[in-house]
């Protein structure tokens, strides 16, 4: 880049910038927050002394600590104006990858399909985490990688590149495993150990990578070149930004966070599932749009992603605990999906008058 262009890219830097600041301010966060508290509140006077419990808040943490890392990396991808359908297929193969780099490097009992990588406790050996955490990465890397290139380079539609790629990877996992799930003990430390007291390992994950998120959208220029991009691909195009390789970039995100939500699950339900995870895309959807981000890009914020995983998961448990149908729990976040998208193009017209 030429030095005449230099200053005016720092100065277009520094008022996007400033644009994401008051963008972020005026997303629902607030409401969405005040609306989770409600149901708290809620279901804490309707069932006292069982909703609000430190073990029934702890086990809500870790039922949604997955969902969480997921979250993160959609919340990249929506703010691009992007949509990943291949959630389910990253966090498969994030599973099977790391469970046969375990099985090759001998952690096993045999080989046969169905049969357990059994490893007791005092044998797990840090090597064998990582050499399972790595294959987990790069299986969601890559589905991430060819969603970025299709949707950048050859100019696919999102919904449609990742719809394909959710089944192309479905099948690979299902032909890697012959349908047949294997148990995996080995990593189980990982996620059910206790660094501190009473709060389980995964948990601790997740508030790490919500962490990473946070600085990486709000704190750095990754995420105002994402939120940019999202807001205006043409505009962000003509100041330098190079959208294309950006794309790449922001869909290997989210690949690579779908593959360590594979690795957590292995290690947290000590199996593979692949027959599983088929709803975790549109539950990572809907807690991003929940949360305030928009799904039209350009206004993300991770907080509401947080915010927005709790909701569903707070309305199954409060349901399950006073005895209501636990199915109504898909109504009522149905119900309040579609109003915080509408709210959502209300502002967008209110910012366009």
């Amino acid at each position: 880049m030429s030095r005449s262009i230099e200053p005016e890219m720092r100065g277009i830097e520094t008022d996007t910038w400033q644009l994401i600041l008051r963008r972020v301010r005026s997303a629902p966060v607030v409401a969405t927050f005040a609306f989770l508290l409600g149901l708290m509140v809620f279901f804490s006077i309707k069932a006292p002394g069982k909703f609000n419990t430190a073990d029934n808040l702890t086990r809500l943490a870790q039922n949604v600590a997955i969902l969480t890392v997921v979250s993160v990396g959609t919340t990249f991808v929506i703010a691009a104006r992007g949509i990943d359908l291949s959630i389910p297929s990253g966090i498969i193969l994030g599973e099977v990858f790391a469970a046969e780099a375990l099985r090759h490097i001998n952690v096993t009992i045999d080989g046969e399909p169905g049969k357990a990588i059994d490893v007791a406790a005092r044998d797990t050996k840090a090597w064998f985490i990582l050499a399972a955490l790595a294959a987990a990465l790069v299986a969601g890397l890559l589905i991430g990688l060819v969603n970025g290139i299709i949707v950048a380079y050859m100019r696919v539609p999102a919904m449609i590149a990742t719809l394909g790629t959710l089944g192309a990877g479905l099948g690979v996992a299902l032909i890697m495993r012959n349908g047949v799930n294997v148990a995996s003990y080995a990593l189980e430390p990982v996620a059910n150990a206790h660094v501190i007291p009473g709060v389980t390992n995964l948990i601790l994950i997740a508030v790490v990578v919500f962490a990473i998120g946070v600085i990486g959208l709000h704190f750095s220029v990754f995420g105002r070149h994402t939120l940019a991009i999202g807001s205006n691909e043409e505009a962000a195009r003509r100041v330098g930004l190079r959208v294309q390789r950006h794309l790449v970039k922001v869909y290997a995100l989210g690949g690579l966070a779908n593959g360590f939500a594979g690795f957590l699950s292995l290690a947290y339900f000590t199996t593979t599932s692949v027959g599983g995870h088929t709803t975790d895309n549109l539950q990572a959807i809907t807690a991003v749009a929940l949360g305030g981000t928009s799904l039209f890009g350009g206004v993300a914020t991770m907080f509401g992603t947080l915010v927005g995983v709790w909701i569903p998961a707070v309305l199954r448990n409060g349901f399950i605990i006073i005895k209501v149908n636990p199915y109504w729990q898909m109504v009522a976040v149905g119900g309040v999906l579609i109003l915080a998208v509408w709210i959502d193009q209300l502002r967008r017209r209110g910012q366009q008058r």
